[in-house]
């Protein structure tokens, strides 16, 4: 049984870690709502950048030629898994949901013959992943030294994927993240990023438009303008999730230090009474004999 002294001082180390806890989850409260406004206000650009590919696609269509990082390159043998998590711990589920959608996937991949590497975002992504995959990493992006994701920390990355693309190292990407919903819940999340996957059509989308410069030259452009804008959607998405799921985390291991230390202050008093009524004892047994 543990003497007083070690328990008085395991008190004190749960309340020291408590207060740790605690603060950790008022900063990542206090950073979750520009986050959370960041992630939405993200979505709505997005998605219109969708409509929009997918309207001058359908022109394409038409008679013209679309690049390759729009349709593809024709095969299906190497894929490129895009794994965006964050670059710390301590939220909860967060980090292991998207690399365990990353790993499902490389064996769904593996198991129908076809070829997997993998880019990572996040040095939490690669510290799961390379455990297995190791073999298969052939990047890794890492971001911790950026307080706040902007759209060029996207685009750099965009442009790495777009210059393999080029390259011919492989013929389909695919961009994983976890997609926020609420503080409580985030959604692991599978992408297409190449060939792109462009949205649903605009309302009216009948209408026949004339472009200036040729549809062809405005994909040019806009495809790679795309693929960044989705990994900055996804990074943005991220960094709202992880702050939500921090701040749950540390809510509940707060609340786990103060039940841990009512139960050591029960288990100290306990003893500490059964020392005194021991005491007592000894002192009156002593007089007695007297």
């Amino acid at each position: 049984m543990a003497s007083l002294k070690d328990l008085r001082n395991r008190i004190a180390s749960v309340k020291a870690t408590q207060k740790i806890t605690k603060a950790m989850q008022m900063v990542a409260a206090a950073k979750l709502r520009r986050a959370q406004e960041a992630a939405e206000a993200a979505r709505p650009y997005s998605e219109r950048m969708d409509a929009v590919l997918a309207n001058i696609a359908q022109a394409v269509a038409g008679g013209g030629e679309a690049p390759a990082l729009m349709t593809g390159n024709g095969k299906d043998d190497v894929h490129l898994l895009v794994v965006a998590t964050a670059d710390r711990g301590l939220c909860g589920g967060f980090n292991s949901q998207i690399a365990r959608l990353a790993r499902d996937h490389i064996r769904k991949l593996t198991a129908e013959g076809k070829k997997v590497k993998i880019l990572t975002v996040g040095r939490k992504g690669y510290d799961m992943l390379r455990r297995d995959y190791a073999q298969l990493i052939i990047d890794r992006v890492e971001l911790k030294e950026v307080k706040q994701i902007g759209f060029a920390n996207a685009d750099e990355i965009a442009k790495k994927v777009i210059a393999r693309f080029d390259a011919g190292e492989f013929d389909v990407c695919t961009l994983f993240y976890s997609r926020f919903k609420s503080v409580i819940s985030q959604i692991p999340t599978a992408q297409p990023l190449i060939p792109a996957a462009t949205g649903e059509t605009e309302e009216g989308s009948n209408a026949v438009y004339e472009y200036e410069p040729s549809a062809e030259e405005i994909l040019g452009d806009l495809v790679p303008r795309n693929i960044a804008v989705q990994i900055f959607r996804a990074l943005l998405e991220n960094a709202a999730g992880e702050m939500g799921a921090k701040m749950t985390a540390m809510d509940n291991a707060t609340r786990n230090a103060g039940e841990m230390i009512d139960k050591l202050t029960i288990t100290y008093n306990r003893q500490r009474q059964a020392q005194i009524t021991k005491e007592l004892i000894e002192i009156i047994s002593g007089a007695e004999a007297l």
